[in-house]
């Protein structure tokens, strides 16, 4: 059939139909635009590049051995809070409100370790200021003792093993105990207190290595090279008021031992 028109005229309409945009011509069959399409065959997933190992750093950081290291160059307390302030190797910190490093006085003849900071503590930045540590005023004020004394002789110093609260006061686990025990140990150093008094399992175990409180209790030891007196810790006398009695035992003793000459008796 003879469409009348030649070679050049059909090549300039199909040269204009593809300038508007026709991307086919027309199909012998008739193709309904509105039917789905059947969806394109998903393409081979790439070949997965073979597992490069990380590279290994050049040495691991020990943290008991940092914290050593960090610890031992403070020549002061201010210098002590601030390298404990800045030792990213315990966890703890993340969860923490603020760092609990001491209340008391400095050069105190008694130094008080307690576990860790609780909720109160964590908000306030002070060592026993909850109920534990209400209870721990009373029992120092019923032998003369404060942390805010009237005469320097009469004060005390306090401080934790944790200088952060675990989450949900859960105990501490054994690794950070032994991290952050180099700081304790420095920090009775520099604070240069007569007695130590370890309230607590988890002080007991910082300081002298030990666990079993109702045991240790009210027995003088060596921890961190100064007489020790591990002691119940006052939560645990608010759970069980029953031990109030050996409490104030321990406290006469301490008395005692202060009167008699403290750590040179």
């Amino acid at each position: 059939m003879d469409s009348g028109l030649d070679h050049h005229t059909a090549r300039a309409l199909l040269e204009w139909q593809i300038e508007l945009g026709a991307t086919e011509a027309i199909l012998d069959a008739p193709v309904d635009r509105y039917a789905l399409q059947p969806a394109a065959p998903k393409a081979a997933p790439a070949p997965a590049a073979p597992a490069v190992a990380p590279s290994a750093p050049a040495f691991d950081i020990d943290p008991v051995e940092e914290a050593r290291r960090l610890a031992d160059a403070a020549p002061d307390l201010e210098a002590l809070r601030a390298a404990l302030s800045g030792f990213m190797h315990c966890d703890l910190r993340r969860g923490a409100r603020n760092l609990v490093f001491s209340d008391g006085k400095p050069g105190a003849r008694v130094m008080i370790v307690g576990e860790a900071p609780g909720r109160d503590e964590d908000r306030e930045g002070r060592p026993f200021v909850g109920r534990a540590g209400q209870l721990l005023d009373r029992m120092l004020a019923a032998i003369g003792m404060s942390r805010t004394p009237e005469q320097p002789g009469d004060g005390v110093y306090i401080s934790n093993v944790l200088p952060w609260r675990p989450p949900q006061n859960r105990d501490p686990t054994p690794q950070e105990i032994a991290m952050l025990t180099p700081f304790m140990r420095r920090h009775v150093a520099l604070a240069a207190p007569e007695i130590v008094v370890l309230m607590g399992n988890i002080s007991c175990q910082a300081g002298l290595g030990q666990r079993g409180i109702t045991r240790l209790r009210g027995q003088w030891a060596q921890a961190y090279g100064l007489p020790a007196l591990p002691m119940f810790h006052p939560a645990y006398l608010l759970r069980k008021p029953h031990a109030k009695r050996e409490a104030w035992a321990d406290l006469l003793d301490l008395q005692a031992r202060l009167r008699a000459g403290g750590g040179g008796a």
